[in-house]
C-alpha cells in the first residue's frame, strides 16, 4: 500500500505545475476511478487533495461527452462561478467589524469591548449577535484587510520633562571633562532590577540542541524562589563594572555599602591618589537627591576614606540614560539571557563573565548583610551633613566633603 501511494504520489507531483483547476480534479477523478472501491481514500491520502473535489472528479470524468464550457478557452469555471466573497454576500459585516475593533473613533467610546480582550473568536460571537454568520478564521483575514495586527505596546512616550533637563546634562559633562583632566575617579550607579534565584524561566533565548530546552518550573511561587538585589557600579574612565548582590532590601545604606565595596577592592588601587569621587545617579530610588539617608550614608563614606564625595544626579524621567544601563547592565542581561538564575553562585559567575568588544570588565559578589527598610533621619543629623550645594540646581548637584 504504501509503494501505491509513492507512486500516486510521484505521478501527481511530476503533472500537477501542467494543470489548472479543472484538469487537476479531472486527473484526480480519473485515478480515483482506476484505484475503484476506497479509491477516493487512497489518492487523498497520496495527493493531500480534498475527498469533495476527488469525487467531483469522478463525477465528471464519467459524463460523456465532458462538458464543454463556454466563453474563453482558457476559462477553467463557469462565469461567475466559484463561491462569493462573505463581504458581496454581507455587505454590513465590514462595518460591523470596524466598529467593534475601534470603538473609540466609531460608535459608542464607553462600549464594555474597548476595555476587554479583542480576540477573533470574541468578535466572531459579538458579530453572530448582530445576525452575521462568519467564522473566526474569516474574522482574522478580514482583520488584516483592514489593516489591522496584533501588536503589544511600545514604550514611547517619556512624559513632561523638566524645563531644566538638556541644562543638567550639559552641566554634568562639563564636571565629568572637569573630573576627567584632573584624573579623578567617576562613576556611574543604580539598581539594577531585581531577579528572583530559582529553577524559573529567565527572559531570552540561547543556543541548544534542537529539542533539547532547558525544563524550569512552571510556577514562581514564594517558596520557590529567593530575591536578588543587584547593584551597579559602573567606572567610567576604565570601563570597569561592579555588581554588589544583596539579599535583603533596596535600601540607600544598601547603595552607599556597595559604593564602598568597590571603593575597597577595585578604584582605591586604581586611583591611589584621589581626592575626590564623582557620582552620577537617577533622581530616584535608594540613591535619590531627596533621600536624608543617602546623604548621612555619603556622610560616613566621606569620613572614612577622607575624600570629597560629588554628586550629580540624572533630571527627573530620563534614567535610561544612565551610562550604567547601557554600558553594564544591558551586556548582563544579554549574557545570562535564557539562562535560570539556579543559585546566587551561578548568578554571580553570570555577572562576572560578562565581556563586550570594547573591553568591558566586571567582577561581583554576595552581600549578605541585611539593610533593614524604613530608616528615619532626624533634624540633628542632617545638620551634621557636610553638604556644599552647586550654585546651578543644588539640589541635584552637591558634593560632601569630609568631617576633619
Amino acid at each position: 500500500m504504501d509503494e501505491m501511494i509513492l507512486d500516486i504520489k510521484k505521478r501527481y507531483d511530476r503533472i500537477l505545475p501542467h494543470l489548472d483547476e479543472r484538469t487537476r480534479r479531472l486527473w484526480l477523478g480519473n485515478e480515483a476511478l482506476e484505484k475503484g472501491w476506497g479509491g477516493i481514500g487512497i489518492i487523498s491520502k497520496a495527493t493531500g487533495a480534498d475527498r469533495e473535489t476527488i469525487a467531483k472528479g469522478q463525477k465528471e470524468v464519467q459524463r460523456f461527452p465532458l462538458t464543454i464550457y463556454t466563453g474563453d478557452s482558457k476559462s477553467v469555471r463557469k462565469e461567475g462561478g466559484g463561491r462569493k466573497k462573505i463581504t458581496e454576500t454581507d455587505p454590513s459585516l465590514m462595518s460591523d467589524l470596524e466598529r467593534l475593533v475601534n470603538p473609540s473613533t466609531r460608535g459608542d467610546p464607553e462600549r464594555i469591548l474597548l476595555w476587554t480582550t479583542k480576540s477573533c473568536r470574541y468578535f466572531t460571537e459579538e458579530l453572530k449577535k448582530l445576525g452575521h454568520i462568519v467564522s473566526f478564521r474569516t474574522v482574522d483575514s478580514l482583520l488584516h484587510e483592514m489593516g489591522y495586527s496584533l501588536q503589544s505596546n511600545r514604550k514611547k512616550h517619556e512624559g513632561g520633562s523638566h524645563p531644566d533637563r538638556d541644562a543638567q546634562f550639559e552641566y554634568i559633562d562639563r564636571q565629568c571633562k572637569i573630573y576627567i583632566d584632573n584624573g579623578q575617579p567617576i562613576i556611574s550607579v543604580d539598581c539594577k532590577k531585581k531577579e528572583l534565584i530559582g529553577n524559573l524561566k529567565n527572559n531570552g533565548k540561547d543556543w541548544r540542541q534542537v529539542g533539547n530546552p532547558v525544563d524550569v518550573n512552571v510556577y514562581d511561587f514564594p517558596t520557590m524562589y529567593q530575591k536578588a538585589i543587584p547593584y551597579g557600579v559602573y567606572d567610567i574612565n576604565n570601563n570597569i563594572g561592579w555588581v554588589n548582590v544583596g539579599i535583603d532590601h533596596d535600601t540607600a545604606q544598601f547603595s552607599v555599602e556597595s559604593i564602598r565595596r568597590w571603593w575597597n577592592l577595585i578604584g582605591k588601587e586604581i586611583y591611589s591618589d584621589a581626592t575626590e569621587l564623582m557620582i552620577t545617579s537617577d533622581c530616584g530610588g535608594s540613591n535619590g537627591y531627596r533621600l536624608k539617608l543617602w546623604k548621612t550614608e555619603l556622610q560616613k563614606f566621606a569620613n572614612e576614606e577622607q575624600i570629597t564625595i560629588k554628586v550629580c544626579h540624572l533630571p527627573p524621567g530620563t534614567s535610561k540614560w544612565n551610562k550604567i544601563e547601557h554600558r553594564l547592565f544591558s551586556f548582563i542581561s544579554i549574557n545570562w539571557r535564557g539562562k535560570p538564575l539556579l543559585n546566587y553562585e551561578v548568578m554571580i559567575d553570570l555577572i562576572s563573565s560578562t565581556k563586550t568588544e570594547t573591553g568591558l570588565f566586571v567582577l561581583s559578589m554576595l552581600d549578605t548583610e541585611k539593610y533593614p527598610s524604613g530608616v528615619k533621619i532626624s533634624m540633628k543629623e542632617m545638620e551634621g551633613i557636610n553638604l556644599i550645594r552647586d550654585q546651578f540646581h543644588g539640589d541635584w548637584n552637591y558634593s560632601i566633603a569630609p568631617l576633619v
